[in-house]
């Protein structure tokens, strides 16, 4: 495609920009409620084409861009990071707060303890059916809108539980909340991505992970304390409260980050503005394909990339088990530490406090292992290969079995009850570790990243889903000792998965069609960044001025992995035609 002629004063304007004027401040409201968000310096950027039909200009991130999420400053992508996080935790916490109340809901119905769990069943059910809609709609219509809807209407049907006549309105309601509230659990994860390096990602996808295990361990603590107080309307009547809460913090401070979305919607104000045709990369990949063919196709892209790379399948197999482990030590801590050992509701929950401190351990450990990353990515000049994410999910997979077993052939009466609850923080130190494969799927799969979350959530979910549902008879038949070791063995079996994809996961990728597709893609896009960068430098500024230019553009490409990133997520659209 054919650029603008320009004048010697318009060739330079660009680095001009870059190096002489100081980028527009934008405020934070503006930021949330412009997502076209246009300045000066990005209405006289000298973008490449002709603005016409034929031949767009095509719009890209500038220099320094307000608007690209991954130039926020560290203090606004930290806060947008801890939000997501809440936002999720909050979502998760409403899934384990009613297990507390499951006792009066079998009294006050009349029902079984089966169908009275339904209720954490049917709503992580939804888990796995929301994100297959929730994730590939916020791919073409942004984050910041899924948060909206899905909070809104997560509040809406939490707060009707809470006044639930008879079961089966509870469970729908239950079932409908899980569904349309689980935007966060996939899309936050893609924000996390969307405002991080690669290089900076690990630690904040790993304070990011730990969301949805936290508030799982804190709504039992939760419902059995505000449960053994007031009853179970009221502990309905709190998850309402409570996600209502976060969705009216959040909503005037979380900006749409999405490159793809926000250059499009750019691009038709740059249009409007100049009476000049403007377009983003996307938009022109996908300019014969109709609305209904872009949204079908990133409705079944989950679904493809499940059935079809390996990596997600096998990962998603793992993540599950620990997903669903964690779901059935809902149902088992009752039964070891209420039913067992005789301890009142309030107090038995007091066990998975044990959870929280392995959770938090993992934090810690993830902090000082991001050290390791770091200089991995130095090796390879700012771009480490997907595999070194998987050393952390190495010592959880070790650390996850040892734990359950430990838990297992400990929980008995006769002996000391720490020592059980000890080995709960030794689990959850290993599940949260394991989560950080997610890690590692983002890095192979990055402009797929909510699809990719969305196909892994589903299996895990679903598990969640089961699991619930047949511990208490499980333990019934199994007993205490070998009924807790049966998610050991599942853990011990997938074990070796990190381990191998460690050492052969560069294969694999080349093998698979998407991840392999990707690669290829990240390695262009590096080159053409190199390419591109270099007609920058002023013509006759000498070898100095050659060689300062050079080494600006290597530092800024090592140091700052986004501009790849964002690159990446403007041909996203691009691999769907095949």
């Amino acid at each position: 495609m054919a650029s603008r002629d320009q004048s010697p004063s318009e060739k330079g304007s660009r680095t001009e920009i870059t190096e002489k004027q100081a980028p527009t401040k934008v405020s934070n409201f503006r930021l949330v409620w412009d997502q076209a968000l246009i300045t000066p310096e990005i209405l006289d950027w000298p973008y490449e084409g002709a603005g016409t039909t034929e031949e767009p200009f095509i719009v890209t991130w500038i220099e320094n861009d307000p608007r690209d999420a991954q130039n926020f400053s560290n203090l606004k992508k930290w806060s947008l990071t801890m939000l997501a996080a809440m936002i999720t935790m909050s979502v998760a916490l409403i899934s384990s707060a009613y297990s507390a109340t499951i006792p009066e809901i079998m009294a006050e119905f009349h029902v079984s303890q089966t169908v009275a769990t339904l209720g954490i069943s049917l709503y992580v059910l939804g888990f796995a059916i929301g994100p297959l809609v929730w994730a590939p709609l916020s791919e073409l219509y942004g984050r910041q809108l899924m948060f909206f809807l899905s909070q809104t209407l997560l509040t809406i049907f939490n707060s009707g539980a809470a006044g639930s006549n008879n079961i089966a309105t509870l469970l729908v309601l239950r079932f409908l909340a899980g569904a349309f509230g689980a935007a966060p659990i996939t899309n936050g994860g893609a924000v996390v991505a969307d405002l991080f390096s690669a290089e900076k990602r690990g630690v904040a996808m790993t304070f990011f992970a730990a969301a949805p295990s936290l508030g799982p361990v804190l709504g039992p603590i939760i419902g059995g304390f505000l449960g053994d107080a007031a009853g179970w309307r009221w502990v309905q009547g709190f998850m309402g409260a409570f996600s209502g809460t976060v969705w009216i913090v959040s909503t005037p401070i979380l900006p749409e980050t999405y490159s793809v979305y926000l250059l499009r919607k750019r691009a038709e104000k740059l249009s409007h503005l100049t009476g000049k045709v403007y377009r983003s990369r996307s938009e022109i990949r996908l300019r014969h394909m109709s609305a209904v063919t872009q949204i079908t196709t990133a409705l079944y892209r989950p679904w493809v990339l499940f059935f079809h790379e390996p990596i997600v399948i096998i990962l998603s197999i793992y993540l599950s088990v620990i997903y669903g482990t964690l779901y059935l030590l809902f149902g088992a801590y009752p039964v070891v530490y209420e039913q067992v050992r005789g301890w009142s509701i309030s107090i038995g929950s007091l066990a998975f406090i044990g959870i929280l401190v392995g959770s938090m351990s993992a934090l810690v450990y993830s902090f000082w292992d991001n050290a390791r990353y770091v200089r991995a990515s130095r090796r390879h000049n700012g771009h480490a290969p997907p595999e070194a994410r998987l050393p952390p999910v190495m010592v959880g997979g070790v650390a996850f079995p040892i734990g359950l077993f430990w838990f297992a052939w400990t929980n008995s009466p006769n002996i000391h009850w720490m020592v059980s609850i000890s080995a709960g923080a030794v689990f959850s130190f290993g599940m949260i570790l394991v989560f950080l494969c997610l890690n590692y799927l983002v890095d192979a799969y990055t402009i797929y990243a909510a699809s990719v979350i969305a196909s892994t959530t589903v299996l895990r979910s679903l598990c969640a889903t089961a699991f619930p549902l047949f511990t208490g008879k499980m333990y019934e038949k199994l007993g205490i000792h070998w009924a807790s070791s049966v998610p050991a063995f599942l853990g011990l079996a997938c074990m070796p998965f990190p381990f191998l994809f460690y050492k052969y996961g560069v294969a694999i990728r080349k093998r698979c069609k998407y991840a392999g597709e990707v690669e290829q893609l990240l390695q262009e896009t590096r080159a053409t960044v190199v390419r591109s960068n270099m007609p920058r430098i002023e013509e006759g500024a000498g070898e100095t001025r050659l060689e300062r230019q050079i080494t600006r553009d290597l530092e800024r490409d090592g140091e700052k992995d986004g501009s790849i990133e964002k690159e990446k997520d403007l041909d996203s659209m691009e691999m769907m035609n095949d």
